[in-house]
């Protein structure tokens, strides 16, 4: 994932930032509370490819 990209994406739900989970190579949206996969290098951000993720998986909550 590249970096500069991070600060261009956003998540399709909520229009908010999306960090990358570097440990399970996913965009996560904090307040969707959705995380996003990245195939072959690309973010699929498309809400029927995202997983739910509990806050328990959320880094500070």
């Amino acid at each position: 994932m590249k970096e500069a990209w991070l600060e261009l994406l956003v998540c399709p739900v909520t229009r908010t930032r999306l960090r990358w989970d570097r440990d399970t190579d996913e965009l996560v949206s904090d307040e969707a509370g959705l995380a996003f996969p990245i195939r072959a290098g690309t973010p699929v951000l498309l809400v029927e490819a995202a997983r739910q993720v509990d806050a328990v998986e959320v880094p500070g909550a």
